[in-house]
């Protein structure tokens, strides 16, 4: 971790811009770009105050940086990006993906994303990641050239692989069954909060209508005006504070999405291993398979019904010399199919080992940051407790001087 790129250089998307401009079928769009600033620490640390290197990217090509680490390193859990459009949202939040405040906590979910990247001991020293930081023009050029799409696995090989795939790891079949529970808690603790914050909406705003009676009230009282015109007062914070806090709840919100996308990120590297584990499945059927017809063609006995079998004794048998040339170019198909069963069966140890130990890595940031995230939602709630103890203390002490 001493190496990772976070040590060496500071990372912030610091600001972000709506633009106007022509897509790729040159039709107008609007769109916001966000300014990635960076600047080298160890300037800093020899007393220099380093130049402050600055790019602009849009979301499409933050996508196009997470698709290609995925294609890429496989057996890493990568990063996920901050939606793209609001989810869980309650009813005064925006779900218009324009909207100033989503627009804001997007870019803080963008900058996670590029931190949470430079601070992982593998994806930090990606040449096409240090250049999406550093280099504005010519980027995506580069990235194509790298040919990660041809390395995509396709959706359907995907699916078809978890469907018959005879000998699954045990422990990738578990992990897969953890991302989908681990997704489906978070989406209802989102969709908890969701409601929570709707009613505690209306309950703050309607201690306003209290501040509009007291007001009122104090209107035709002598005595008692002062007092409940003060009491009206804290009723208007009160119901007026609300809003701040719930935009506070929204950071928290965002903390828990990311582990909701982290689910997804989990259970591609599973799907990964299966289509690796169905490929060396089907490399070791069809060397079988070779090895059995070799033999056959040997002893000149056939073990299972065949077309060949039948064509056979329909048309006669196969000179000797027919019979050592199908032998010899089987031969030379078993000897490369061990070769290849052999570099799979590397190949997926390999794998196993390497994707294990980024689980393992993952796993610990999980449990610290959802530990963290869920303390400091707590702390929030009896802070905001407090807040509306003291209101009404407040109001206590207005009605006792009347």
């Amino acid at each position: 971790m001493e190496d990772c790129l976070a040590k060496k250089m500071e990372i912030t998307v610091s600001e972000a811009e709506k633009r106007t401009g022509r897509n790729a079928m040159n039709m107008q769009e609007t769109y916001t770009a966000y300014l990635i600033e960076t600047r080298a620490v160890e300037s800093q640390i020899e007393g220099q105050c380093a130049p402050v290197d600055s790019l602009w990217r849009r979301y499409s090509e933050f996508e196009l940086l997470r698709n290609y680490l995925s294609v890429t390193y496989p057996h890493i859990v990568v990063p996920p990006l901050p939606e793209k459009r609001a989810d869980f949202v309650w009813h005064k939040l925006s779900a218009d993906n324009m909207d100033p405040d989503f627009v804001e906590r997007r870019r803080i979910g963008l900058e996670n994303f590029l931190l949470r990247v430079a601070s992982h001991p593998v994806l930090c020293q990606d040449k096409i990641f240090y250049s999406f930081l550093t280099q504005e023009g010519g980027w995506k050029e580069m990235v194509n050239e790298t040919g990660f799409q041809l390395k995509a696995d396709s959706r359907l090989k995907a699916l078809n692989a978890t469907f018959r795939v005879k000998n699954p790891d045990k422990r990738f079949t578990e992990l897969k069954h953890y991302s989908d529970e681990l997704q489906s808690v978070i989406s209802h603790l989102l969709r908890v909060r969701a409601r929570v914050a709707d009613r505690l909406y209306g309950v703050y705003k309607v201690h306003g209508n209290y501040g509009r009676v007291f007001s009122e009230w104090s209107a035709i009282e002598k005595e008692m005006g002062d007092g409940l015109q003060s009491a009206g007062h804290h009723m208007d914070v009160y119901a007026a504070s609300i809003d701040d806090i719930l935009e506070e709840e929204e950071h928290y919100a965002d903390q828990l999405k990311e582990y909701l996308f982290y689910a997804e990120a989990l259970r591609a590297v599973c799907r990964k291993h299966e289509l690796m584990q169905y490929d060396l499945e089907m490399a070791a059927q069809d060397l079988t398979s070779k090895k059995q017809q070799c033999e056959e063609l040997a002893t000149g006995t056939v073990r299972t019904f065949s077309l060949k079998g039948m064509t056979s004794k329909l048309f006669g048998q196969e000179t000797p010399e027919q019979r050592e040339a199908k032998i010899k170019v089987l031969e030379e198909q078993i000897q490369e199919g061990e070769e290849q069963l052999k570099s799979k069966n590397l190949e997926g140890r390999d794998f196993v080992k390497s994707a294990w130990a980024d689980i393992e890595r993952f796993k610990e940031q999980k449990n610290h940051d959802l530990k963290e995230a869920l303390i400091s939602y707590a702390v929030m709630q009896i802070s905001m407790c407090k807040k509306g103890i003291q209101v009404w203390t407040n109001a206590k002490e207005c009605f006792s001087k009347m």
